[in-house]
């Protein structure tokens, strides 16, 4: 049988790791402490194994070196020469440092960021997009208490479910978490807004979670416009109200300015002007009154809906992660290991969507991180499979509608 059209000289998976700067790698695991007492399996071969078993979506350690072993020539011209064991796997994501991997992530996104944010020059894209961050967290369940203070109840037991929740801030023209910090399932998310860290003209998008007075105040202070959902408990006072109607003399839109007063200590108290901008959701079955709270006073009505819809994107990314990288099963029972992987994937999923990037033909996520994950042994080019995965139907059927074979001497 003849070669495949797409046939390549190293492995799928060769290519992807081609996008990683080896020296970098290595040299941020030796200034965090991460090469010592390591013989042969430096942080080079634990995250390529590891970046392995999370894009091929491993659910345990025995599965892992199971497959390493299977394909022990392939990975070979990878740099993996030896074999590994689980007590070696467990072991470096119980020691080496999970900074380490943090490190590894940010220096890719500082590198890779304007490649995944190319699109923002379309002309449909609103002018504010690349001022926009959205700001969000996912908790990851764990069924244990011991490493991560807990939240709710297990449905079954009534015990406490233990839980890793991962603070996120992404641009909205890049798609990728730009910043990234773990806590607890019962940490309080408002830590991760910082107006310190926010300049003049940026646009924050969040959920009623992040609400806090002097914050916000900080945030109109810094001139940053933010936007978030409306808690009914708020309490404020009403200093203009305006209704839109529309033709039929239903309500479209109802603009409101408002003062928000919180006492803090005796003699301070804190006040903060904003608007709550009203509208009915109709992209339901039911329509739905929303409230949104916004420090910006000019903006359109139709802007400041439009800014929080796209704060959506963040819930996608989560979508996204959980439904194609394994994040039920953890190769390790230790915090450092659990912290290991989730910087993993964030990495499989930063890699997969630069490679989406360079390519002509469009493909789904999800569609592609299983085109990916079922050749990433095989020795195919990325590039010509995935802009023209039809091409060897093509030439197969275009061979067998030719001339059948002349008989031979031997028939």
């Amino acid at each position: 049988m003849s070669k495949s059209s797409h046939f390549f000289g190293q492995p799928m998976y060769g290519q992807v790791i081609k996008l990683l700067d080896k020296s970098k790698i290595l040299e941020l695991s030796r200034e965090n402490g991460g090469e010592r007492y390591t013989k042969r399996f430096n942080c080079w071969i634990h995250l390529v194994v590891m970046l392995y078993a999370v894009i091929m979506r491993f659910d345990s350690l025995r599965e892992i070196t199971a497959s390493l072993l299977a394909e022990a020539r392939k990975l070979a011209h990878l740099g993996i020469s030896f074999k590994i064991g689980r007590s070696t796997l467990a072991d470096a994501n119980k020691r080496r440092p999970e900074v380490i991997f943090e490190g590894i992530y940010r220096h890719l996104y500082a590198t890779y960021r304007h490649t995944l944010s190319s699109d923002s020059r379309s002309r449909k894209t609103p002018k504010w997009m690349k001022r926009l961050q959205i700001i969000d967290s996912t908790t990851i369940t764990l069924f244990s208490n011991m490493l991560f203070k807990g939240v709710g109840r297990h449905p079954k037991t009534g015990k406490k479910k233990g839980g890793i929740k991962v603070h996120t801030v992404i641009h909205a023209n890049e798609g990728v978490p730009s910043d990234i910090k773990f806590t607890s399932a019962a940490t309080n998310d408002s830590f991760m807004l910082k107006p310190s860290s926010l300049k003049q003209g940026d646009i924050m998008a969040m959920d009623r979670a992040y609400i806090d007075y002097a914050k916000f105040e900080e945030l109109t202070r810094r001139k940053v416009i933010y936007v978030t959902k409306m808690k009914k408990s708020l309490k404020y006072k009403i200093l203009s109200d305006t209704m839109y109607q529309t033709p039929e003399g239903l309500m479209e839109v109802r603009i409101q300015k408002v003062e928000f007063s919180k006492r803090v200590s005796k003699g301070e108290t804190i006040t903060h002007q904003a608007r709550i901008v009203t509208y009915v959701d109709t992209t339901k079955a039911r329509p739905k009154l929303i409230a949104l709270l916004t420090n910006d006073m000019e903006w359109d009505p139709s802007e400041i809906i439009a800014i929080y819809r796209q704060r959506w994107e963040i819930e996608l990314l989560f979508k996204q992660m959980k439904q194609n990288f394994p994040l039920k099963y953890f190769y390790g029972e230790s915090a450092n290991a659990i912290k290991i992987q989730i910087w993993v994937t964030l990495i499989a999923n930063l890699l997969l969507m630069v490679m989406q990037k360079g390519l002509r033909r469009k493909w789904s996520f999800s569609g592609l991180a299983t085109m990916v994950r079922i050749n990433m042994m095989y020795y195919v080019d990325f590039y010509s499979l995935f802009n023209n995965p039809d091409k060897d139907w093509e030439s197969i059927l275009s061979e067998a509608s030719g001339s059948p074979p002349q008989p031979s001497l031997f028939d």
